[in-house]
C-alpha cells in the first residue's frame, strides 16, 4: 500500500450540507479501490489565486489515504466528472 494525498477545491457557493456529501463521496470512492482514508483536512473557504469558471473562492480540502498503485487512476477518473470539484490534485507521499 502506497500513501497519497489527494487535495480539493470545491465551488465556494456550495452549501454546508453539499460539502459534507461530496467529501463522503470522496472518501468512498478510495474505499471502493481497496484503499482506506488516514485523514481529511478541512482547510475551508479560501479566496482562489486566479479566477476559475468565474469563481473566486473556494472549498480546499486535503484527504490523506492509503491505497494500492492502481487507484489513483481510478479515483481521478471519477473526481474529473465531479461538477463541484473545481481543481483536484493526488500526490503520492515519501516513504
Amino acid at each position: 500500500m502506497n500513501k497519497y494525498e489527494l487535495v480539493v477545491v470545491l465551488n465556494g457557493s456550495l452549501e454546508d450540507d453539499e460539502r459534507s456529501a461530496v467529501m463522503e463521496r470522496l472518501s468512498k470512492y478510495v474505499t471502493r479501490f481497496g484503499g482506506n482514508v488516514v485523514s481529511v483536512d478541512d482547510w475551508g473557504k479560501k479566496k482562489l489565486a486566479y479566477e476559475i469558471q468565474k469563481m473566486s473562492e473556494g472549498f480546499y480540502s486535503i484527504i490523506n489515504f492509503e491505497a494500492p498503485a492502481t487507484a489513483p487512476a481510478e479515483i481521478e477518473r471519477r473526481v474529473r466528472i465531479m461538477e463541484q470539484v473545481i481543481r483536484f490534485l493526488i500526490v503520492k507521499q515519501e516513504a
